[in-house]
């Protein structure tokens, strides 16, 4: 007969899945949104297409940003309030998600699960369990990775500019029509890549929480143990992008600033760049932030004033405010808990 800490077990991984998912679609515009803003793909055909690349994306790169959410709280497994730590700062998470979603606002899935997991942490044992350097390399993110995206957005629009600068119009929108199709792929395998991990080392964190993976446990193809976490995760993360978000997407793709295939192209491409080398050094960024930094950069090469000012600052926002805000739901969730659990 099952304890009955396995079916808060049980019932955390669910939770996760279902964040995931909740990922995939609050996400699934920063994959879409420029390439359904210029018209190259209807909604409903480039979500599939996104959630496509989302899911293969577990075959092109290591888990080290898993390795790296799995480590934001310094797990004792011998204390059994640390599967509940997991638990809340999950639950603050998604409530976050579910509300920017509805206020169409594009903040970051990473960064409310890291805002969540330190809620529940701070509240369980305060601030002696949690990673500071590994958090702390994560916020330096929130605004370094806009700014990467910014300036190789600008990079790559100048450098496609002058080479196809005698080339005429029809011609380049022609083209990059298609190229799009491409850039829109790499961007959804770099969206994938890097978010879908991000469960990945919740449930890690998790059954190390429950003294059933060893402290230090990484995901592998060829364990059989954590194989299952690899598929779960990348499946939930394809079929929320399935689902598509088109209330995100009007904000991404129409609202910051107008883009033609060209700029589209490069933008995706900018913002693919810098989620690869994110998910190489195993940082958890967030995709909103890098295709918003991309898409400025795209638009500024042409027509600064036309940037709307007004929406970026009404995003930047939401991005600052995100980790705090998720880490006060999660640990008003976790008291909640305890005040009904006081066990542990």
């Amino acid at each position: 007969m099952l304890q009955p800490v396995w079916f808060v077990i049980i019932l955390t991984v669910l939770v996760a899945l279902v964040f995931d998912v909740i990922n995939g679609f609050h996400d699934a515009a920063n994959s879409i949104a420029t390439v359904v803003s210029t018209r190259v793909l209807s909604p409903r055909v480039a979500v599939l297409w996104a959630a496509f690349f989302n899911f293969v994306a577990m075959f092109f790169f290591a888990p080290r940003v898993a390795n790296t959410i799995a480590n934001i709280v310094k797990i004792d497994s011998r204390d059994p309030a640390f599967v509940y730590v997991v638990l809340t700062g999950l639950i603050g998470a998604v409530i976050w998600d579910l509300l920017t979603w509805w206020w169409g606002l594009p903040t970051s899935s990473s960064h409310a699960l890291i805002g969540g997991l330190v809620g529940a942490g701070l509240a369980h044992a305060g601030l002696k369990v949690i990673n500071t350097g590994t958090v702390l390399k994560t916020v330096e993110f929130i605004f370094l990775a806009p700014l990467i995206g910014l300036v190789l957005g600008f990079a790559v629009m100048v450098t496609v500019i002058w080479i196809f600068r005698r080339w005429r119009p029809s011609e380049v929108d022609k083209l990059f029509r298609k190229c799009q199709l491409v850039s829109a792929s790499l961007y959804s395998l770099g969206h994938g890549g890097n978010d879908a991990q991000k469960t990945m080392g919740i449930i890690v964190a998790l059954f190390i929480a429950a003294g059933t993976f060893k402290p230090g446990t990484q995901l592998s193809f060829s364990n059989p143990k954590t194989l299952w976490i690899i598929l779960c995760c990348q499946s939930a993360m394809a079929i929320g992008t399935g689902f598509g978000g088109w209330r995100i997407v009007k904000t991404m793709g129409m609202k910051i600033t107008k883009l033609k295939p060209v700029g589209g192209c490069c933008a995706e491409t900018a913002g693919a760049l810098t989620l690869f080398m994110a998910t190489h050094w195993g940082i958890p960024v967030s995709t909103t932030h890098t295709i918003t930094g991309a898409i400025v950069g795209v638009g500024s090469t042409t027509n600064f004033s036309g940037i709307k000012w007004g929406v970026a600052r009404r995003i930047v926002w939401a991005w600052v405010l995100t980790i705090p805000f998720a880490a006060l739901v999660s640990a008003g969730c976790f008291y909640a808990v305890r005040f009904f659990h006081p066990t542990f």
